[in-house]
């Protein structure tokens, strides 16, 4: 309906009996239904040229009589379906012909009408009612059509399944994230084609739909979720999953949304670890050992246990640095790192605080006394020769050693302390390590008044 009126449909009326099409021409014009324009050929080669003409007198639908000069029965019937598949055809039939109307029906005709039981009424509305047919159909293809073409067109993988888990859709995304094919993929477990673990456990991740369907609610998966592709390739994604209802509101589905965030998470761990790490030696920063000895302390108090941190710098870096430059003086460093990790657990800390300067965490020490061999271990590997640049150089370090509890209840006061303790490892020759003294406070807070009365 246009504005409150039928708009004419163009008929295009297939039979070789002149009385015939005049009678259907009748009816159909003026009929209630209608009004139609009826456009009459008496040959199956005319009508399929008329098809396959393309103007604004478009044919709307066809009506045909099956038995016609140039050809008969279900011939006529898939030659006309071939020239204009998309256009209805309705047949008109004698009793007799009966089972090939039925035939053509099954094999794509619309609808058919027995000639014998024909009137004024009963064409105009079969083929009324056949064109609204038509017209709801290629609406709901049209609409079909758009959505395919959205959902294809959007960056996100979508997957539907009915309420028992079973897939119904995949769109092109989800097919080529999930290796599987719509049709391969339609009718199986949602589990089978979207195989998803945890990062972390590698265990099987918790089934987004059976959480939403529980639910009856929107989800989404744990954080660190990877989807394994049907040949083994592995990509970290985010998944929402959704209930789908019908009118009545009972649920009937869901639909899953998701997306790779493979590229995110990557770039968001290097961001993470760029911001933890030192640029040059790629040790733990100042920040990351601060979060480590805090929860080591916390380890530690809980279970009655000691741990230490050592404070080391470079003997006389400056000059090194001054004298052969800072090229070769940031080699030096990544060369003193290197050791320092190797002197150490796989659970305790390596630490650059900046500059010449480093943190060892000692995780867990069963007495002060294991710091110590720590210590001259790390001396005596400093001290043999760096191969920096086809020269050899020669270093020392001085360590200072603080031990929890006794020398700080938080990680601010024992770094400070294994600080203090590390000065005055300078002041004593250098290249040895030094325990924390009580009265190495005094002496500080001394040293710093005298120099703030000069």
């Amino acid at each position: 309906m246009i504005a409150g009126r039928i708009v004419s449909r163009n008929v295009l009326l297939v039979t070789s009996a002149p009385a015939e099409a005049k009678a259907v021409r009748r009816s159909l014009e003026d009929s209630r239904d209608g009004p139609f324009k009826v456009e009459w050929v008496s040959r199956c080669d005319d009508a399929c040229r008329r098809l396959g003409r393309r103007d604004r007198e478009a044919i709307a639908a066809v009506v045909v009589d099956l038995v016609l000069p140039d050809s008969q029965g279900i011939e006529a019937f898939d030659t006309l379906f071939r020239a204009a598949r998309q256009i209805p055809i309705l047949i008109l039939s004698h009793s007799r012909d009966e089972n090939v109307a039925r035939l053509a029906v099954q094999r794509g005709a619309q609808d058919y009408l027995l000639e014998e039981r024909l009137d004024g009424h009963s064409l105009p509305r079969a083929l009324h009612n056949m064109l609204e047919r038509s017209a709801r159909a290629e609406a709901l293809f049209l609409e079909r059509e758009r959505a395919q073409i959205t959902l294809n067109s959007i960056g996100d993988a979508v997957i539907s399944t009915d309420l028992a888990g079973n897939i119904t859709y995949l769109n092109a995304i989800a097919e080529g994230m999930t290796g599987w094919s719509r049709e391969e993929a339609s009718g199986r477990p949602l589990q089978e084609v979207l195989r998803i673990i945890d990062g972390d456990t590698r265990q099987a991740a918790p089934n987004p739909l059976a959480m939403a369907i529980q639910q009856n609610t929107a989800v989404g998966l744990s954080a660190n979720c990877i989807l394994i592709r049907r040949d083994g390739y592995e990509s970290a994604i985010e998944d929402t999953t959704t209930p789908i209802h019908d009118r009545s509101g009972q649920m009937t589905g869901a639909v899953i949304v998701f997306h790779d965030v493979s590229v995110a998470r990557a770039m968001s761990l290097k961001m993470s670890y760029l911001a933890q790490h030192d640029f040059l030696t790629k040790l733990p920063n100042r920040m990351l050992l601060s979060d480590r000895l805090t929860q080591a302390i916390a380890s530690a108090h809980r279970h009655k246990k000691l741990l230490a941190v050592l404070f080391l710098d470079v003997d006389h870096f400056k000059h090194i640095n001054d004298s052969l430059g800072h090229t070769t003086g940031d080699q030096l460093l990544q060369s003193i790192a290197r050791r320092l990790v190797a002197c150490v657990r796989d659970s305790d800390t390596v630490s650059r605080q900046g500059g010449d300067e480093f943190v060892v965490l000692l995780s867990e020490v069963a007495r002060a006394e294991d710091a110590a061999f720590t210590a001259d271990k790390v001396l005596a590997a400093m001290s043999r020769l760096h191969r920096i640049d086809h020269q050899d150089l020669h270093v020392t370090v001085s360590v200072g050693i603080g031990v929890y509890p006794a020398d700080g209840a938080d990680a601010e006061t024992l770094l400070k302390n294994a600080d203090l303790a590390l000065r005055h490892a300078k002041t004593h020759g250098r290249s040895n390590h030094q325990f924390f003294e009580p009265d190495m406070s005094v002496c500080a807070a001394v040293r710093s008044d005298e120099l703030s009365s000069v």
